[in-house]
């Protein structure tokens, strides 16, 4: 984009008579700044696949009111684009505990009722998988969740359902895109307040909180209270969304949580934490002091917008150990397995979902249990869609779904990963473990004995500002060109790239990942992010031991990570 344009995009909303008193302060403390109005105004903030992400702010390249209710319109366009059936069923819409969350909400919602949609809202946060299980519970045409999950708190974001509860497809998605891109004046959006808008704005009754919590609580195995009331739980929400949820269904099922009290009431700032994302071990500092303390059994953690889970769990010289999402997946889907074959509720055509990057250790699992394993790429609207095709066709028999960024999903009546699940599982498992004297980490043990030592990882490469896209484009395209042909002696046998003709012949979209799979059966995956300016590489190596998968895994990350 030129100077100039982005210099007239910055006057216009510099002059802009309604703008909001903090966008203006912020453009006014920035008019000197040629750098700081460029990163604001150079590029509009990408209205993606996967919904929009990025730095609060104001400006077209940032999260603001505008920009989000110029999605919100696009959307709402969308919505109408289906009939007047699917703007009478309306959106619901759930926030997170983020600066300006329900604010967006509320915008969002006010756009949706201006342009003709009906919208159904929270009367405060609620965590995404409630969401997803709210727009089928209402039968609406679709939903908003605003959110920046585990980011930075400078970050907010945006993501978008269909009717199913899922987020949008690929297809869907480009109509949205389509639709979001002609509107070209963000500052023009018509948006209703709650008093205009009157019954195009339906406040959600509180009982829908009761029924995904009965939900919830019915895909118990066990249902045994003694053995939840001798395991010991230390808790965090990371100041967001699944504290509520979360501790009801664990009381409601017999245990004993501990909260991290300094972690649970909502925070935009994540003040008492050192970092709201489960896959850094730093969201764990407080928690493991806690269990320390009080002797607890086991830790768990939810991202801000509950959708995800973290673990840890004592190992056999009682010190806790951190779970990686690969791990704690693992031992949820050999637990769920083990015990619906003793008590046959497994379906006859039982089927686990999981993604391209994610470990092999659940396959092996599956194989052993004749579950039968679907792959997708990655995003856990993928896994969603393979739900509802099945359903389509007849088949119930879904059983799991997960990744390895710490989602999974037990039962279907939620279409997105769902850490409420998760955490009433993880916790029924850990209980029925300590009736036999085994914790977590001796299961997951257990389990490297049965099936093989495996050691899944990941590095995360970041590629900031406006060329990072560019360095990121570069970096696969060498991998194409260029990638090492053995490591270590070990040939590769097969590269996957899912740009190609082949990856699309076998059902998957087009997207820019590579697979490089060892003769040994380990593999390195490398993907540029669909939500932050980095590239990530996955590695899952399967060895006798641990040592000689540890020599593999710096072997792998030697031969394929950039130097910089």
């Amino acid at each position: 984009m030129s100077t100039e344009k982005y210099m007239t995009d910055f006057d216009r909303w510099l002059g802009f008579e309604g703008i909001a008193p903090d966008i203006k302060a912020e453009l006014i403390s920035i008019k000197d700044d040629k750098k700081a109005i460029a990163e604001r105004f150079a590029a509009e903030l990408e209205f993606g696949t996967g919904g929009m992400r990025g730095i609060l702010g104001a400006g077209i390249g940032r999260m603001n009111i505008y920009t989000v209710m110029r999605v919100s319109l696009g959307f709402a366009e969308y919505i109408k684009s289906l009939g007047a059936d699917a703007a009478e069923k309306g959106v619901v819409i759930s926030h997170d505990n983020r600066r300006y969350s329900r604010e967006f909400a509320l915008a969002t919602a006010g756009v949706f009722a201006a342009a003709g949609v009906r919208a159904y809202i929270f009367d405060s946060l609620r965590p995404t998988p409630m969401l997803s299980f709210s727009v089928r519970k209402m039968r609406a045409a679709g939903g908003v969740m605003i959110t920046a999950s585990h980011n930075p708190p400078e970050y907010n974001g945006y993501k978008i359902y269909d009717a199913e509860g899922c987020q949008l497809s690929l297809e869907e998605s480009e109509k949205v895109i389509a639709l979001v891109k002609e509107v070209k004046d963000e500052l023009a959006v018509p948006c209703l307040t709650l008093e205009e808008a009157g019954d195009r704005i339906v406040m959600l009754d509180p009982s829908i909180d009761d029924e995904y919590a009965m939900r919830v609580e019915n895909i118990s195995i066990s249902r045994d209270r003694e053995s939840a009331a001798k395991l010991k739980v230390v808790y965090s929400p990371q100041h967001g969304t699944g504290n509520v949820p979360v501790r009801r269904v664990l009381a409601d099922c017999g245990y004993e949580v501990i909260p991290v009290l300094s972690q649970c009431d909502p925070d935009p700032d994540f003040s008492g934490t050192e970092s709201p994302n489960p896959e850094s071990p730093k969201a764990y500092t407080e928690a493991l002091r806690i269990a320390k303390e009080t002797a607890a059994d086991i830790v768990i953690t939810t991202d801000p917008d509950c959708d995800r889970l973290g673990v840890a769990a004592l190992n056999k010289d009682g010190e806790m150990v951190l779970m990686t999402g690969n791990q704690s997946a693992a031992v949820l889907l050999e637990y769920i397995l083990s015990r619906r074959t003793d008590d046959s509720s497994l379906p006859t055509d039982a089927y686990m979902v999981t993604t391209i990057v994610t470990s092999d250790l659940g396959d092996r699992i599956c194989d052993r249990y004749g579950v039968k394993v679907e792959k997708t790429l990655t995003g856990f609207k993928f896994i969603g869609e393979k739900i509802a095709r099945h359903r389509a066709e007849g088949n119930y028999g879904f059983v799991f779904g997960y990744e390895e960024s710490y989602g999974c999903l037990i039962s279907d009546f939620v279409r997105d990963k769902d850490g409420v699940q998760a955490s009433m599982m993880l916790c029924e498992a850990a209980a029925y473990y300590k009736n036999y004297g085994l914790t977590l980490i001796d299961v997951l043990a257990a389990i490297h004995e049965k099936y093989g030592y495996f050691l899944d990882s990941q590095s995360n490469f970041y590629f900031p500002g406006l060329d990072g896209k560019a360095k990121i484009a570069a970096l696969t395209a060498g991998l194409r060109e260029n990638a090492p042909a053995e490591v270590g002696g070990v040939k590769v046998i097969k590269v996957e790239d899912y740009l190609s003709d082949e990856t699309k012949a076998a059902g998957f979209p087009a997207s820019d990942v590579l697979r490089f799979i060892f003769e040994d059966g380990c593999w390195v995956a490398v993907r540029p992010s669909g939500t932050e300016p980095k590239c990530k590489f996955y590695y899952c190596v399967c060895a006798p031991d641990k040592a000689s998968a540890e020599e593999k895994y710096k072997a792998l990350k030697t031969a394929f990570e950039p130097k910089i």
